[in-house]
């Protein structure tokens, strides 16, 4: 849009045209008349511009506001060159579409220097007064000094138009502008949010211990794998397993090495499991996992094994009570009753264990 902007002129841009200038003259009853009239005054002009242009300034510069905006010699001396033309033109007789888009630029180089309107109109007042007093004292005939000045009122209300459309347009384009930044600004905010509730949710539903998913959200992916095995009439299965003799591990060695063994009963967990698996840590020494697709016989064959051996390879000192439990699901299941059977086969394993482990540490009777 910038880029276009750039490549027309302010008349382009503005939609002025031959005829707009024409009908814009007529709106002001700026005729043939008024343009001889000021013509007529052209003499005087060429002959006392620079004393209008220095008494002009003279006046200006007095105005601490202006002062400042002008700010050093350089400026003010071309600011002096280009209202003497400005004036030239304005006794020129040709007010036709190049003076229309000088007054144009004259308009958005103020706007950009920080004149503002009222700033404008108390200078278009000023010269209007300097060049009154100076046709009143140099023209050749007094009566042509009130018509000129009745036909220059004109003119310079023709100018002002055209200055203050340039400064609503140069408004309207920085509101246009401000507003777009608005808009990315609150889109960056929105992504940001967005980004933030991601990652807030991601924490919610990981436990920083393991990072597996956490028991909140057990319930919720079990139910949505469930409605999707029986949308597709596929087996899901579940593993529900804890570490045997975990609050011995604390009490023997530490917190320290609890907290390391599962983390890496974590990480077994990890590397074993499938793309589509959901693992989650959900308290203490307890671990889930939904296998979706995942028939019981393979679970126990495949799964179950593979988890065994990595365990005894990293941690040959930890065991494992495992239960699983299965479903071909119907519109009766539900996560928790699958939940309730995977935890009733994990207690069953774990008393089988402690009876066998009993049963071997239980004294030999002797011989008879």
């Amino acid at each position: 849009m910038n880029q276009i902007l750039t490549q027309q002129t302010l008349l382009e841009q503005m939609h002025i045209t031959e005829f707009d200038v024409t009908h814009r003259k007529e709106f002001i009853a700026f005729s043939v008349d008024d343009v001889t009239d000021l013509v007529r005054l052209k003499p005087v002009i060429d002959a006392q511009i620079d004393t209008v242009v220095e008494a002009f300034y003279r006046h200006q510069t007095k105005i601490p506001e202006v002062a400042m905006l002008i700010g050093d010699a350089d400026t003010l001396r071309r600011l002096k060159s280009a209202q003497r033309r400005y004036i030239l033109d304005l006794f020129s007789g040709v007010y036709d579409l190049e003076y229309v888009n000088n007054r144009l630029r004259v308009g958005l180089v103020h706007k950009r220097l920080g004149v503002g309107p009222m700033m404008y109109l108390a200078a278009t007042h000023e010269l209007k007064t300097q060049l009154k007093h100076v046709l009143q004292a140099h023209a050749a005939d007094p009566a042509w000094v009130e018509p000129g000045l009745q036909a220059l009122d004109k003119l310079l209300l023709f100018d002002i138009t055209l200055i203050f459309e340039t400064y609503i347009r140069s408004l309207v384009i920085e509101i246009e502008s401000a507003r777009k930044k608005s808009e990315q600004y609150a889109q960056s905010l929105e992504h940001l949010v967005l980004e933030r509730t991601r990652q807030l949710e991601e924490i919610s539903r990981t436990d920083p211990l393991t990072g597996l998913f956490s028991r909140r959200y057990l319930i919720e992916d079990l139910t949505t794998e469930l409605r999707r095995a029986l949308r597709r009439g596929e087996t899901l299965s579940l593993i529900y397993f804890d570490i045997d003799d975990f609050k011995l591990i604390n009490d023997r060695f530490g917190h320290a090495r609890g907290d390391e063994v599962l983390k890496k009963v974590g990480a077994i967990l990890k590397r074993i499991t499938r793309a589509e698996d959901h693992c989650f840590r959900i308290g203490g020494d307890e671990f889930c996992v939904i296998l979706p697709a995942c028939p019981i016989e393979e679970v126990q064959t495949r799964f179950c094994v593979r988890l065994q051996e990595e365990l005894v390879r990293d941690m040959p000192d930890v065991k494992l009570s495992v239960g699983v439990a299965a479903a071909i699901p119907d519109e009766s299941d539900d996560a928790e009753k699958l939940i309730a059977r995977a935890d009733a086969h994990m207690y069953q394993v774990k008393q089988r264990t402690k009876a066998a482990r009993q049963e071997a540490a239980a004294p030999v009777a002797p011989l008879p």
